[in-house]
């Protein structure tokens, strides 16, 4: 194990240093992600491919062995940790190269639900992509989302729920922005793994995500038809 302690993450090359971020987004090393994120912007990398070829690619793979049961929420939650402290390197960068501006979502876990790995996972990449993300949090009532969607002028909702029993909350919502005549001045999404295509349609959802790099996928797709759709 000797020679693990002796990597010197400067002396990498490109490619051994972004496979060694994966590794050590991976182990939910903190610091080690820093030095690299900074590393490679010195070495006139775009904060974007930083974040997506690094940061992103690096979570994908902590997001499917969390999903295959290899992961637990302990290590996780540390990789996400490791992966905030790239994020809080490149957010100030990524405003400042203008990396497009997509539009703007409103993301947070259903009432009763408290989980939020996926969420924070998708509110990740949603950034990445260059959309603009107000996360809300967990055990969300409808309130919460008509506040922040009013407050933020949001063109994006984003729910998710990882218990069976919390998934009815989520018509909850359609069903009162509905009676509140602005159902159609959002692009819904819902995700979360006891979700389906089939549900998501059942509520009255825009789209069922799978995942995160599936629900930055259809958010860019369904901004670009609604910004179309306005044009004409």
């Amino acid at each position: 194990m000797a020679d693990e302690d002796d990597i010197i993450l400067s002396e990498l090359d490109d490619e051994e240093l972004v496979q060694q971020m994966h590794d050590d987004l991976y182990d939910g090393l903190k610091e080690e992600i820093e030095e690299a994120v900074n590393i490679l912007i010195a070495r006139g990398w775009t904060p974007y491919d930083v974040l997506t070829k690094a940061l992103v690619a690096g979570m994908t793979v902590v997001g499917n062995d969390f999903r295959d049961g290899i992961l637990f929420v302990p290590e996780v939650l540390l990789a996400a940790n490791a992966m905030k402290g790239g994020m809080a390197i490149l957010k100030p960068l990524l405003a400042e190269t203008g990396a497009p501006r997509m539009g703007k979502m409103v993301i947070g876990t259903v009432k009763g639900d408290i989980h939020d790995i996926g969420k924070n996972l998708v509110a990740m990449m949603m950034e990445g992509a260059g959309f603009e993300v107000v996360d809300i949090g967990i055990n969300n009532p409808v309130e919460n989302y008509l506040d922040a969607l009013a407050r933020e002028e949001a063109d994006i909702l984003g729910m998710s729920a990882l218990l069976t029993t919390t998934m009815p909350y989520m018509k909850v919502v359609i069903d009162t922005l509905k009676e509140k005549g602005i159902r159609d001045d959002y692009i819904v999404l819902v995700g979360g793994a006891p979700l389906n295509e089939e549900f998501g349609r059942a509520i009255g959802a825009d789209a069922y995500c799978r995942d995160a790099a599936v629900t930055v996928e259809m958010a860019k797709a369904m901004v670009a038809r609604k910004h179309n759709q306005m044009g004409a």
